[in-house]
């Protein structure tokens, strides 16, 4: 079975001549501006591994249903629509990566958003696509 090839049509030539400089130049002080705000590479990695793990649909709901408050895995597997071992797999990769907590109340584990950053990370994302 043959893969598809996408044809290079001549709109795509157009289009990909408008968003490209015309002419090479360089602006070393905005290189230089640009080059001093990049953050350092771990911290990049892990922001990368961050946004990695929100970037699943069923990960990226749970959270967003945490954001309404403290709820427990059976609560939370009612609301995604997926099975409570499924969703405690899923909440075990997000406390790794710091993004929610829990506490235990006798047989039962209450799941809550870390901090109020992992609000705003949730609500910034589901904002801009709104937009």
């Amino acid at each position: 079975m043959t893969t598809p090839r996408l044809r290079y049509t001549e709109e795509m030539r157009v289009a990909s001549q408008e968003d490209t400089c015309e002419v090479v130049c360089v602006h070393p002080e905005a290189v230089q501006r640009a080059r001093t705000a990049l953050p350092d590479e771990r911290c990049v990695e892990e922001a990368t591994a961050l946004l990695k793990v929100v970037a699943d649909p069923t990960r990226l709901r749970l959270l967003s249903a945490l954001k309404t408050g403290e709820l427990c895995v059976c609560d939370l597997s009612v609301v995604v629509g997926i099975s409570e071992s499924a969703v405690s797999h899923q909440l075990r990769l997000l406390r790794a990566h710091r993004l929610v907590t829990f506490r235990r109340e006798g047989r039962v584990a209450y799941y809550r958003l870390l901090d109020q950053h992992v609000n705003e990370l949730i609500e910034s994302a589901l904002e801009h696509v709104r937009e």
